[in-house]
C-alpha cells in the first residue's frame, strides 16, 4: 500500500500498523507525537492503528535547545 509519511511517499505492506511506521522514522522512545490523516493518535493506540492505502502519517519529534 502507498502512504505519505512526513510528506514523503512510502510503500508499506498490507497489515502495517502505526507503530511499525514510527519505528522506521525514529528510534526515540520519548518526545514523539503522531497523527494519521490529521488526527492525533495516542501512543497507547499505535499498535492497534491499522493503516490504509493513501493514509497521511505525520511523526513529530520534540527538539530541545535554545
Amino acid at each position: 500500500m502507498e502512504l505519505i509519511v512526513n510528506g514523503t511517499p512510502m510503500t508499506a505492506p498490507t497489515g502495517t500498523v502505526l507503530a511499525d511506521i514510527v519505528r522506521v522514522v525514529t528510534d526515540r522512545a520519548r518526545g514523539v507525537a503522531v497523527a494519521v490523516n490529521g488526527e492525533v493518535v495516542p501512543r497507547s493506540g499505535w499498535s492497534a492503528e491499522q493503516l490504509c492505502d493513501g493514509d497521511r502519517v505525520e511523526v513529530l519529534i520534540a527538539a530541545q535547545g535554545g
